[in-house]
C-alpha cells in the first residue's frame, strides 16, 4: 500500500518494522520520534508533533511525487491520544496547504469513557474535532468500544 505510518512513540513502529508485517510497507515510509505526546494533544499539536511535522510531510511529498495523478488522502487516527488528536490535526492542516484541491477523508476512532482510563481523551477528541471541522471534507466516526 503507498502509505505513510507516524506514530511519535517508538515501539509501535518498531512492532511493524519487526514483526509479520513488515514485508508490507516500505522501511523509509514508518515514521517515528523518540519522545511520545504523553495522551496530550497540546504536545502532539505544539510541541513534538511541531518537531515532526516536516520530516511527514517530507514523506507524504516523496509519495505524491512518484504518483501520476493524486485524488486524495485518506486519514485513520484515533483521536484521544496526544498524537493522533495533535500530530493528526497538524498533519491535516498541512495536508490542506500543501494539497489545497486534493480531498481529504478521516477514520477517526474516537475515545469511549468505559474503556479508557485516561480522562484527558475526552479533551482530545473534542480539540481534535475543531480541526477536522476546519481541514477534512468527509470524517468518518469510528466509535473504541463498538470496534
Amino acid at each position: 500500500p503507498r502509505q505513510v505510518i507516524v506514530d511519535l512513540e517508538a515501539t509501535v513502529i518498531d512492532e511493524i518494522r519487526q514483526g509479520p508485517y513488515r514485508d508490507l510497507f516500505h522501511p523509509e515510509f514508518l515514521l517515528n520520534a523518540n519522545e511520545d505526546a504523553a495522551n496530550n494533544f497540546a504536545r502532539g499539536h505544539y510541541t513534538i508533533g511541531k518537531e515532526n511535522i516536516d520530516a511527514t510531510s517530507e514523506l507524504i511529498r516523496k509519495l505524491t511525487d512518484n504518483s501520476e495523478n493524486v485524488q486524495g488522502f485518506i486519514i485513520n487516527h484515533a483521536v484521544g491520544g496526544g498524537t493522533g488528536s495533535g500530530l493528526g490535526g497538524l498533519v491535516l492542516e498541512r495536508l490542506s496547504v500543501d494539497y489545497r484541491k486534493k480531498s481529504k477523508i478521516g477514520f477517526e476512532v474516537y475515545p469511549s469513557p468505559n474503556l479508557s482510563p485516561v480522562i484527558v481523551e475526552a479533551y482530545n477528541g473534542l480539540l481534535a474535532t475543531h480541526l477536522l471541522l476546519d481541514y477534512t471534507e468527509v470524517s468518518l466516526v469510528l466509535d473504541n468500544e463498538a470496534i
